[in-house]
């Protein structure tokens, strides 16, 4: 996973540099969206991953999956990847884009993984201290996962709060096992 992020985050910030230069934030969001989908797409996967295909054919099947709604930059993207043998990486290179955009239009995306559902005073709660801690807008989205067993995990940018039982259990279980 750290390999892919490694390799996914100088694409990340170049697209997040043009997006400013140009004032096309939203823009390159719904692009790479959508190139992302492109990517995960089963069949395009065999396409990318195939040897049936030269790099310059698959990125053009892929531009032409696209059709009109991958402009001239995106295309050019689109080859650039191909060429480099970089297309696989989407999905991870638009979930960096998303970050850094957050952060540089001073706001962080964050998560609640809660095993039960969250009130909107809890969520207000957590939003703002996580705002007073992180000194930027909060855009906070919650997650129900039961398998947590009680309590939460909560994720804004590089941190994570586990406040899981789940979690206090293997933190346990590898303190006994050391």
């Amino acid at each position: 996973m750290a390999e892919i992020t490694t390799i996914a985050r100088p694409y990340a910030e170049a697209i997040l540099k043009r997006a400013g230069e140009t004032s096309s934030f939203p823009a390159w969001s719904d692009v790479l969206v959508l190139m992302a989908a492109i990517a995960s797409d089963e069949t395009m996967a065999g396409v990318i991953a195939g040897a049936q295909f030269s790099k310059a054919q698959v990125a053009e099947i892929f531009n032409e999956i696209g059709g009109e709604k991958l402009n001239q930059e995106a295309n050019n993207l689109v080859k650039l990847l191909a060429e480099n043998g970089r297309l696989s990486v989407l999905p991870e290179i638009a979930a960096l884009y998303e970050i850094a955009r957050a952060e540089a239009e001073g706001s962080i995306e964050a998560e609640i993984i809660s095993a039960y559902a969250v009130t909107d005073a809890q969520r207000s709660k957590v939003a703002d201290s996580l705002k007073a801690r992180m000194g930027k807008e909060i855009n906070l989205s919650v997650t129900i996962d039961e398998s947590l067993v009680g309590g939460a995990i909560i994720r804004a940018g590089d941190m994570v709060i586990d406040g899981s039982v789940s979690g206090k259990l293997v933190k346990l279980a590898s303190t006994v096992n050391q």
